[in-house]
Order: structure tokens, then sequence, then C-alpha cells
């Protein structure tokens, strides 16, 4: 068996000789899109709509939290779908209540990571959420 005290240097010998071995790989990798469409990134944000103690996030208080928090970041658009979901929370209990579902495509960047994040924790800060659960689901092909 190598000896890992020579493993390690011949390893880091061979990345350095090959080029390109070391570079940065891509955040997202980009899919060979059809004439006429262009790639975009693809999230889904899940925000339960219960709050602690049973009193839903009304229709009114959601509309304000996308008027305030979402549409300012990402004013492009997006998709807001209703669903009825459960989940399990942190002391194990498994709670049913109705799901917003929001659909955003977009350029992927470090500016729309921070804005995916502070709408993520403006949400649990505003209604008391534990989590909102952040779905990437890699870029996709778009065209209007």
């Amino acid at each position: 068996m190598t000896s890992p005290r020579v493993l390690v240097p011949v390893l880091l010998a061979l990345a350095l000789a090959l080029p390109g071995a070391l570079a940065p790989l891509p955040l997202l990798a980009q899919p060979a899109c059809a004439e006429g469409a262009f790639p975009l990134a693809r999230l889904e944000l899940y925000f339960g709509t219960q709050k602690p103690g049973g009193a839903p996030v009304t229709e009114a208080e959601w509309a304000a939290f996308l008027d305030e928090e979402v549409t300012p970041r990402f004013p492009d658009g997006l998709t807001v779908l209703t669903g009825n979901g459960q989940w399990r929370n942190s002391q194990g209990v498994v709670t049913k209540e109705t799901s917003a579902v929001l659909v955003i495509l977009y350029e992927p960047s470090e500016e729309k990571e921070t804005a995916i994040e502070d709408i993520r924790a403006a949400y649990k800060d505003r209604f008391d959420q534990e989590s909102v659960m952040r779905v990437d689901a890699g870029m996709q092909c778009v065209s209007f």
C-alpha cells in the first residue's frame, strides 16, 4: 500500500499538471437549449401558512408579504401555487397545513442568492415560522 505521505504530493502534482484541474465548477450547469430558448435557474420556496397557535396567515398578510418582500426582489415574474402539505417540526410533531409554493425562474447571481435568503428570513421572522423549504430545481430552458 502506498503511504499517504507519498500519495498526497503525487495527487497534488497531477492536479496542478492538468489544465483547469483546480478551476471552480460552475454554480449550475448550463443546458443546451433549443433555438429561441435560454437557460434560467428554477427555484421553489414552500411556505407553511399556519402560525404558532393555529391561526392562519391570511390572504391579506400573504399578499402584503409578496408585495413588500418578494416582488421588489424578483420583479420580472413569479408563480404562486397553493397546496396541502405536511411536515414534521423540530419537536417531532407532524403538522398538516395549507402551503404556498413560490416558483421563480431567474438568472443566478450573488445578488439573487442574497434576495432568496432574505425572503426566507423575512417570512420566518414575520410569521414566526421554523423554516421555509427551498428547492433548487437546476437550470431549465425557457422561451416565451
